[in-house]
């Protein structure tokens, strides 16, 4: 543990909505109020920016595993961000502008807290795109508003592909196209309406067997979970009902998490999911990653502890409220 508790500030989605049987929040939460931090929870709309200083409403929070009263919230007080000595980003995607401001604030408080994740680097790396710096790890990929566009490039492809929105998350807007299909122009149609751009894929088959989600903590692969589509759907989303099954991290796995890390590390990118399918990277999930308990019930492994380890070991080596990653930022 760190040599003094730490004030370990989490920015996310409103508590009494997390299900906190999947939630990764919820346990990075209950793991360093574990080791005696100081844990506060603040949601957007707490904060603010006053002659210059990024401050927010920082609610004192007790967590428990107790479904339907899982938390306990103490009186608040609007402090300057820079007093907490760690700030967990952690609000669920769509990025949208309300997001894109969010990190704007945050990135406002200047030196400190060390930040998980960087807010400018969730501001660089949308989930889709981001994943496109690296193209010879990832399907045949377009990025277009025009349908015509698309049906050629699934014509290419053989006829057939996956297109997403590229704010989409969740599986949300996901389609898979083929040909012949009566509604395909309606569908492209549809989802580029009003010049909303989509990417495309190649349609990996590999997709029937899982999809895996894989955490990196500071660009080190530490687990995986297979999520697995239902029988009737193309998605393999937890959200949308894809099962989760265990796994174990390819040499193929591995090669792409190497190729990717450096360019997480640089941008202050410290807690990722990516999504694997088959030997092909298909996202890199930077905003609100989850999988941390499912991968803890299968691999009987503690991600959060490996998550908080990292965090006191930054502590360790830094004046109080000063970020690495803040430096890294100058």
């Amino acid at each position: 543990m760190a040599a003094q508790p730490l004030k370990i500030g989490y920015l996310m989605d409103p508590l009494p909505g997390i299900d906190i049987d999947k939630d990764s929040t919820f346990v990075l939460m209950l793991e360093a109020q574990r080791r005696g931090h100081e844990i506060f929870y603040a949601a957007a709309a707490d904060l603010a920016v006053r002659s210059g200083t990024t401050e927010a409403r920082l609610w004192p929070v007790e967590v428990r595993r107790s479904r339907g009263d899982h938390f306990t919230l103490g009186e608040p007080r609007r402090r300057p961000l820079a007093e907490l000595d760690v700030l967990f980003l952690r609000k669920d995607p769509p990025f949208d502008m309300a997001f894109f401001f969010d990190t704007q604030l945050v990135s406002l408080a200047g030196a400190g807290p060390l930040f998980v994740n960087d807010p400018r680097g969730l501001r660089e790396a949308n989930e889709k795109l981001y994943a496109l710096r690296f193209p010879e790890i990832v399907p045949e990929s377009l990025v277009t508003s025009d349908p015509w566009l698309l049906r050629q490039f699934m014509a290419d492809l053989g006829g057939e592909m996956i297109i997403k929105p590229l704010d989409g998350c969740g599986g949300a807007g996901v389609f898979h196209l083929r040909e012949g299909d009566r509604n395909l122009n309606a569908i492209l149609e549809t989802t580029t309406a009003g010049g909303r751009r989509l990417m495309a894929q190649r349609y990996v088959p590999e997709v029937r067997r899982g999809d895996k989600r894989i955490i990196l903590i500071n660009g080190e692969p530490r687990g995986g979970v297979l999520r697995v589509p239902s029988e009737n759907e193309s998605r393999s989303n937890f959200h949308v009902g894809g099962s989760a099954l265990k796994t174990e991290l390819t040499t193929r796995d591995l090669e792409i998490c190497a190729r990717i890390a450096p360019d997480l590390v640089r941008d202050g990118l410290i807690f990722v999911g990516i999504d694997v399918i088959g030997d092909w990277l298909t996202e890199i999930n930077v905003t609100s990653p989850t999988g941390i308990q499912e991968i803890n019930a299968l691999d009987g492994v503690c991600l959060e502890a490996e998550m908080i380890d990292w965090v006191e070991r930054q502590a360790s080596r830094l004046p109080p409220a000063a970020s690495a990653l803040a430096d890294q930022r100058r």
